[in-house]
């Protein structure tokens, strides 16, 4: 047997010689220590970052109308608190509840005026959603990941903007029509007509 040859003692079985697929992706239940541990240190960011984007937003039972609104357009339900709370939970069943999460950090950011805290939340939104090395990284352009990086030299309220535009579309052409046809649609928009009707 020339030397170029294998040798049949390093040969493995085909099934032992699968690639570890776990490793590229960016799913939670992965086992591989590589993504525990990053989704361990996300999650340590997240208990000490943007601590104030609470699980939920704070809003009262929408209204069947309101319900059916969010059918009638995307905006209409991103104007909703209860609406992108609904959407949040849908997304999340999705493995893309950051892209809500993202969306509303920016919102929050935009509201902020202290240089100091813009400066925080900036990076913090950054190092969150931006990073190529965070597990709950957004899905963006070169052209937007550049425009940030430029504008992360000075951070301002307005840093995200064309990167929360770039989601904001997303999930409108992606992710609201499966929304629309979702259980959780439904079965909210039956429940409230179904209440309303007994009232």
């Amino acid at each position: 047997m020339s030397r170029h040859e294998a040798s049949p003692t390093t040969v493995q079985p085909a099934s032992n010689h699968r690639p570890n697929a776990c490793c590229f992706c960016w799913c939670c239940c992965c086992s591989c220590s590589w993504n525990e541990d990053r989704e361990r240190a996300w999650r340590a960011s997240r208990e000490t970052k943007l601590e104030t984007i609470p699980n939920c937003e704070a809003c009262p039972k929408p209204t069947p109308e309101e319900v059916r609104g969010w059918a009638q357009s995307f905006e209409k339900l991103m104007k909703s608190p209860a609406g992108r709370n609904v959407f949040r939970e849908f997304l999340r069943t999705e493995y893309s509840e950051e892209n809500m999460l993202f969306w509303l950090a920016c919102e929050e950011l935009k509201a902020e005026c202290n240089k100091h805290t813009i400066d925080e939340k900036a990076r913090m939104i950054y190092e969150d959603y931006i990073s190529i090395l965070s597990p709950k990284e957004v899905s963006l352009d070169s052209r937007v990941r550049e425009v940030i990086n430029r504008k992360m030299q000075e951070p301002s309220s307005h840093t995200f903007d064309d990167a929360q535009l770039q989601i904001y579309t997303l999930m409108h052409r992606d992710s609201y029509p499966r929304f629309l046809n979702s259980a959780i649609y439904k079965s909210l928009l039956q429940s409230v007509s179904h209440s309303s009707s007994e009232s």
